[in-house]
């Protein structure tokens, strides 16, 4: 009884474990389309390794700890979709992908070059003293440091995590 909820136009019944389900291969989507992307050249953002370096120093274990981390993060994701899709009524890829827009937007503009520097403990900031020595370097406006491409490959497979959430919701 828990998982139904509104219906959409199509006359579906828009559902917490569907968005829950979208946000898993949603997120494995994302970091494997950023792995992609890597090995392309078009960024040097690793994000499995940037999250798990908030965890532990060793790289191997970090990449692991990091990917597991960020398919979490795309459940809470997921959770966060569900309610707007709860609150407009409907669901749908279109929907999805909207809300991916929103996110990108929210991931690449404040929260990872913003904050993720601040708290990470392994990553450097705009004021590391030439004392420290950081693991990471810090993302940069618009993640301009992990390369030209990063924020662009970042919107575009933030919009596709969206659009599945939304086709599994």
């Amino acid at each position: 009884a828990g998982q139904r909820r509104g219906r959409d136009r199509g006359g579906r019944t828009v559902t917490v474990w569907g968005a829950l389900a979208g946000g898993a291969v949603g997120a494995v989507v994302l970091a494997s389309g950023l792995r992609v992307a890597q090995e392309l050249g078009w960024t040097r953002m690793d994000l499995p390794l940037l999250l798990g370096t908030a965890v532990t120093e060793n790289r191997s274990r970090a990449s692991a700890i990091g990917y597991a981390l960020h398919v979490a993060n795309g459940i809470v994701f997921a959770l966060v979709y569900a309610a707007v899709f709860e609150a407009v009524g409907e669901a749908g890829a279109v929907l999805g992908l909207a809300l991916g827009a929103v996110h990108a937007a929210f991931v690449g503009g404040g929260l990872v070059n913003v904050l993720l520097p601040a708290v990470h403990p392994r990553m450097g900031t705009p004021w590391s003293d030439a004392e420290e020595t950081p693991l990471l370097e810090p993302p940069g406006f618009m993640l301009r440091n992990y390369g030209p491409g990063t924020a662009a490959v970042t919107f575009v497979l933030h919009l596709a995590y969206g659009a599945i959430v939304g086709a599994f919701a």
